[in-house]
């Protein structure tokens, strides 16, 4: 694959249990190829979540982003749902 497009997104969580239930949910994705386009890799810095793509071209860069973000947020609203934040 020849790469011309990047992108990395850092993402900051407000606790390690999120990040890390993230990271179980979604690093089986990036180990299966979806396509043979991109490739993405899953890592974590702290409180964040790095979110690193590479792609031959724009076009596939912004499907995988829309793809993760997408399935980020989905994986959010059901811990939420799971174990809702605290209130004070």
């Amino acid at each position: 694959m020849s790469v011309s497009a990047k992108a990395s997104i850092r993402l900051k969580f407000a606790n390690q249990k999120q990040l890390q239930t993230l990271l179980c949910a979604l690093t089986p994705e990036t180990q299966t190829m979806q396509t043979t386009r991109a490739n993405v890799k899953l890592s974590s810095d702290c409180d964040f979540l790095v979110l690193s793509v590479e792609a031959e071209d724009t076009v596939a860069l912004r499907a995988t982003l829309n793809a993760y973000l997408r399935w980020i947020q989905s994986t959010l609203q059901v811990i939420d749902v799971i174990e809702p934040p605290k209130t004070p």
